[in-house]
């Protein structure tokens, strides 16, 4: 039985805490109201990473274990003291977006179930200008955390060779975040230039355990995504709580901490009492503010010798001197033969073939059957095969499951890395994608490319899929139809 709210006065304002007694974290027993607590209790560090930024709404309705939905626009039944700010967003849409500017706008948005505090890197009264540089060390699977924490070090030598001083913090899921606070001169597309040009100096400073390349089937080691600072892009702000079992926090450190932290150490139940003792280590980011002209001098040195842009998120229009948004196992042709008019008019030849390949293929699909996939047929250099696409994680990965029972000669010969999982991002929700990387797998023995198991369509129940450019989203489509592919 849902427990009655509670009302909390928090410096002067009301906020109510429906269910308070709902578990969120099944593992320790940590109900809505310990969430509620602990924001309120390290609420002026996390406030130092939310204050005056539009923020996403991420929610967990159903605690940590349940799936999570994306809520950009801000909902219509809110206090008249939560401010919103006008986000445009790649696609050419808007949204109104939440702003918390104190300890009751935190209490408010984990009241809505939103476990972590996603910021934009920007403040309301200057939506084109980041006021922040972020720098997320994402690791392949298979990555020691002794290896991130390097990584961290050689970024800081790297931020420290061009002026800059990061903060780091634990992401407090894999890897480690390290904020750059910078002036508010530059727009989205520079920053993310400079932070493009900071990963490859880093790769550059540690080859071997750094990589700045987009691709998954292509990275080793610790990477750099330098596409955190695209616009629409939010990472964990500082203090947030994580949905992991342990509800482990993303919290701050000192350089001084880097060398020995464990990320599991910091938790709901440890982050308070470290914050009541020692405060807040990045306490003095807003007072570190520093310029991007050495980072963006480092990018045009990079230009004159070769260096161009790198692939940008896929939900991005297509970027000028971005080289051919194609994973390298699936690319056919020479790089600078996908820029040409003749390329694009073959792209368009291919899309309208791909179209009526995709409705030729629903009967199949209601065998099991895959749907092809946007390159046509490949010539690949590195052999990736896709497994499965599903709406959670655990389904997905209980393909792979099934794909390796079907082969465990290949299963057995794979490594950590090449398993790779991605979460994609639909209308509101992520999905789940798996692929493998065969490259380990003697070239005898690697098994073809399967339908999919299971195969999940994440635009099933609507029109069409939402594609950036298009300020129209997507209707869902009349019950009858849905019904029908229910029903299938």
């Amino acid at each position: 039985m849902p427990t009655q709210p509670e009302v909390l006065q928090i410096d002067g304002r009301e906020v109510a805490i429906t269910n308070p007694d709902k578990i969120f974290f099944p593992r320790i027993g940590a109900t809505k109201r310990d969430l509620v607590e602990f924001y309120l209790s390290v609420a002026d560090g996390a406030l130092r990473g939310v204050r005056g930024r539009p923020m996403a709404l991420k929610r967990f309705v159903n605690g940590a274990e349940g799936e999570a939905f994306f809520q950009k626009r801000a909902p219509e039944n809110r206090p008249d003291w939560l401010r919103v700010a006008t986000l445009s967003f790649p696609s050419g849409r808007t949204a109104d977006e939440v702003i918390v500017d104190d300890a009751a706008g935190l209490a408010w948005i984990v009241n809505l179930g939103c476990i972590d505090l996603n910021p934009h890197p920007v403040r309301a009264d200057d939506l084109d200008h980041p006021d922040e540089l972020r720098v997320d060390l994402d690791p392949v699977p298979g990555v020691e955390w002794s290896q991130i924490r390097d990584v961290a070090l050689v970024t800081k030598e790297a931020l420290e060779a061009v002026g800059l001083v990061g903060w780091p913090k634990t992401s407090g899921s894999r890897g480690i975040h390290i904020n750059v606070r910078i002036e508010r001169r530059w727009r989205y597309p520079e920053v993310r230039r400079a932070a493009l040009a900071l990963a490859r100096d880093v790769e550059r400073r540690a080859p071997t355990i750094a990589t700045s390349k987009w691709w998954k089937e292509e990275r080793h080691g610790v990477f750099l995504d330098y596409n955190q600072n695209a616009k629409d892009r939010t990472v964990a702000s500082a203090y947030s709580v994580r949905p992991l079992p342990d509800a482990r926090v993303s919290t701050p450190l000192s350089w001084a901490e880097v060398p020995a932290c464990e990320a599991e150490a910091f938790t709901i139940q440890t982050v308070p009492r470290r914050f009541a003792e020692i405060g807040d280590p990045g306490a003095g980011i807003d007072e570190a503010v520093g310029s991007l002209e050495a980072l963006l001098e480092l990018s045009h040195r990079d230009e004159r010798r070769g260096l161009g842009d790198a692939p940008w998120p896929p939900n991005y229009r297509k970027q000028a001197g971005e080289p051919p948004r194609v994973q390298p196992s699936k690319q056919r042709l020479a790089a600078d033969a996908y820029d040409t008019p003749e390329a694009e008019a073959r792209r368009e030849k291919q899309r309208a073939a791909l179209e009526r390949r995709f409705a030729a293929a629903e009967a199949t699909r209601a065998e099991g059957g895959t749907r092809p996939t946007p390159t046509g047929r490949r010539r690949s250099s590195i052999p990736v095969i896709e497994i499965s696409r599903a709406a959670t994680r655990s389904e997905a990965l209980a393909g792979l499951d099934r794909w390796k029972a079907r082969w465990p000669a290949a299963a057995a010969a794979l490594e950590t890395a090449d398993v790779l999982v991605d979460g994609m991002r639909g209308r509101s929700s992520l999905w789940y994608r798996v692929r493998v990387n065969l490259i380990h797998v003697p070239e005898a023995d690697r098994p073809p490319q399967e339908r999919l198991d299971p195969d999940y369509d994440p635009w099933a129940g609507y029109e069409w899929s939402d594609q950036t450019g298009q300020p129209e989203r997507a209707p869902r489509k009349p019950q009858s139809e849905r019904g029908e592919r229910d029903a299938q």
